[in-house]
């Protein structure tokens, strides 16, 4: 759970002809992630895919399926199909049904084309019908040429060509003008329209009635329409029934294929190839059974981290870490969706999406920190875990971390007595006897720790974070930075330690963590008593000084900046760890912007409408009050996620996250519509 998946090095080696056996054997283990050969060398080359009846027959249905699952956009609600099945699908007339959907949509699409280009057509004659003018007089001849054109001043046609309106046959009606002429007097034509603002129109290859044609091509645009809607119709009632069927026959026809062109990844010689693989270190028995029979030979060697520096290649500088698979429970599989925004953790260092799953939604809803909206943003998760589109993994993932957002945003809401920007402890709340009970027990009888020495003498529910409990909404945040970051130095150093040994993890991490509570402490003692000044040399300013003596050597030796490198950024780079931690202001910054922005629903909406006895604004303010709660709500959900995100891939996951590792990725992909391997 808080460790990548441990790879070993899979070889293999067998004789030409089992090949196939080899792959579909490794496919079907659905753990096998090969390594593209590249070290070339004499009589050793990269494979060729294979070539035959059943592989180009594959590729050939392959290309068709994508291409309609490309078109349906299909979603598979039924789960997955089993191998049996997708495979007598294959063989029977699954296949033709496809070609047919395929023609189906090729008609649509001609359809829509052909009503496209007479739509134009339309719209063309009827700017010719009122003109009354047959369409190959308006073509012109050798010895006359015909000019038309669009303008709004047809009906200052005549007296804009003037004299020269004697010399050529004119016509007009609203919106055109048609001017036949001798080719002596075409550029006085063409002056005189340009005049009246006229657009020439392309008269189209027809003969005959303007307005005849226009019946023609208003019945063939609907006898188009007509085949287009029912060659759509045919066609999405297909994919309707068989969207299951598709996406099925999709993902086991890309498997087939892979193995059919995954000779290109391998070393190949006259008569023998060679597989370089990683696999799951507790797969290597499963593994082995699959193999013994068809390869000549079969290695697995668990994959060993033991360099002590930052050097992770060997001697001819190739990349030697193996590909990332993360393990995770169902309950934080989800949260593996955001700790892929930075990219997977590198192997041997921790999976961080356990400890995502348990902060980032409380951070999102200490922000937030309003149970009503908490409940919408609940409620929209539940809505959209109901629609087709949930089947996805990555949505129902992205649905599964809104939900727990909801979820503990309504608990905050409730330790923080907000709901839609009301405070529920007053006298009118149904939820009011339960706070004062809470206040009882705790108003006055707080631990010393939290009203002494933390500062918070306001702990306690309700907790009026933005009005009695603003300070130690403050502190809180402090607090919960100064932690946060804290935890992440150690997974830090505990990632270094594993990597490059105490002594790298101790300059490079530990040296932090010294900076961190020493200078913590420091200005703790500062601000708390009156007989310590910032300069004064506390044993926590010492603690700090040493961290960042110790800060300097780890850049300097470790993080290979050198000397003089180490010296100029080691004191800089304090600074920064002070800005990480007052980042986390925006805790309190941003949660105190959304109250009151839902307070001015109140005072500007609410209020109005329950005070006031005209019933215009009664209305006027529901609709500010609703309005207001809207944009508060869809702020609410935006504004904390980005924060609560930056809190974790920037100020935290910095502090101890290489997101370099590649992703693990089997032969024959991760399968979700076909049973088996998922």
């Amino acid at each position: 759970m808080f460790d990548t998946v441990a790879m070993s090095r899979l070889t293999v080696a067998a004789p030409l002809s089992n090949m196939e056996d080899v792959l579909r054997a490794c496919t079907n283990e659905g753990c096998v992630h090969v390594e593209t050969y590249a070290n070339f060398e004499d009589g050793i080359q990269v494979g060729q895919a294979i070539n035959s009846d059943e592989a180009n027959e594959v590729s050939a249905l392959l290309a068709k399926v994508r291409a309609a699952v490309s078109a349906f956009k299909p979603v598979n609600a039924d789960g997955p199909l089993p191998v049996r099945k997708i495979k007598d699908l294959i063989s029977g007339d699954f296949p033709a049904q496809l070609q047919d959907s395929l023609n189906h949509l090729d008609q649509q699409r001609d359809a829509e084309a052909e009503v496209a280009l007479l739509v134009e057509q339309i719209k063309l004659m009827k700017r010719l019908v009122p003109l009354g003018v047959d369409l190959e007089l308006l073509m012109g001849s050798d010895r006359v040429e015909v000019f038309v054109a669009e303008t709004s001043k047809a009906s200052k046609a005549a007296s804009t060509f003037g004299e020269l309106a004697s010399r050529v046959e004119l016509a007009s009606a609203p919106g055109v003008v048609a001017v036949a002429c001798m080719p002596s007097d075409s550029a006085e034509v063409q002056m005189a329209l340009g005049e009246l603002g006229g657009k020439p129109v392309q008269i189209p290859n027809m003969e005959g009635s303007p307005k005849k044609i226009l019946g023609a091509l208003i019945m063939q645009k609907e006898s188009a329409q007509a085949t287009q809607e029912s060659s759509k119709k045919q066609a999405n009632k297909w994919a309707d029934a068989n969207a299951r069927h598709l996406l099925a026959v999709q993902e086991h026809l890309s498997k087939e294929d892979e193995i059919f062109t995954a000779p290109t990844q391998m070393a190949v010689s006259g008569q023998a190839f060679a597989l370089d693989a990683w696999v799951p270190t507790a797969k290597e028995q499963s593994i082995r059974a699959s193999l013994k029979h068809i390869a000549s030979h079969v290695e697995v060697e668990a994959f060993v981290n033991d360099h002590h520096g930052h050097d992770d290649h060997d001697d001819h500088g190739e990349e030697v870490a193996p590909p990332i698979a993360l393990e995770n429970g169902e309950v934080s599989k989800p949260f593996e969706l955001l700790v892929g925004l930075v990219g997977r953790p590198a192997y041997g260092t921790f999976d961080p999406t356990f400890f995502m799953m348990l902060t980032f939604p409380i951070i999102y809803g200490l922000i937030l920190g309003d149970f009503g909206y908490g409940l919408i943003v609940l409620l929209i998760g539940m809505y959209l875990g109901t629609k087709p589109f949930a089947a996805d993994p990555v949505v129902n993932n992205g649905i599964t971390i809104l939900k727990w957002m909801g979820v503990w945003c309504i608990i905050w809401g409730l330790l923080f007595a907000e709901g839609f920007g009301f405070v529920w402890d007053e006298s009118w709340s149904p939820l009011a006897p339960f706070y004062e009970w809470t206040k009882s027990m705790t108003d006055g009888n707080l631990p010393e720790f939290v009203t002494g020495t933390l500062g918070m003498s306001h702990t306690y529910i309700p907790f009026h974070r933005a009005t009695g409990a603003l300070t130690d909404y403050v502190l809180l945040s402090v607090y919960l930075g100064i932690v946060h970051l804290a935890f992440g130095f150690i997974l830090g150093f505990i990632n270094v330690a594993r990597g490059h040994g105490l002594a790298a993890a101790f300059f490079e991490k530990g040296s932090w963590m010294l900076i961190l509570f020493g200078g913590t402490l420091h200005i703790y003692g500062f601000l708390t008593d009156p007989d310590i000044i910032a300069t004064t040399p506390t044993i926590w300013a010492m603690v700090t000084l040493v961290g960042v003596a110790c800060l300097i050597v780890g850049l300097a030796v470790y993080e290979k900046f050198g000397w003089a490198g180490g010296i100029i950024m080691g004191p800089i780079e304090t600074f920064g760890l002070l800005a990480n931690t007052l980042s986390y202001l925006r805790v309190m910054g941003v949660g105190v912007a959304g109250v009151k922005i839902a307070e001015v629903s109140i005072t500007m909406g609410f209020d109005l409408m329950v005070t006031t006895s005209n019933p215009l604004l009664m209305v006027v303010g529901l609709l500010l009050f609703v309005l207001i709660q809207a944009f508060a709500l869809a702020l609410g959900i935006l504004s904390p996620s980005i924060h609560a995100a930056r809190l974790h891939f920037v100020e935290w996951m910095g502090k101890f996250y290489d997101g370099t590792g590649r992703i693990f990725s089997p032969l024959g992909g991760r399968t979700l519509h076909t049973e088996g391997q998922s």
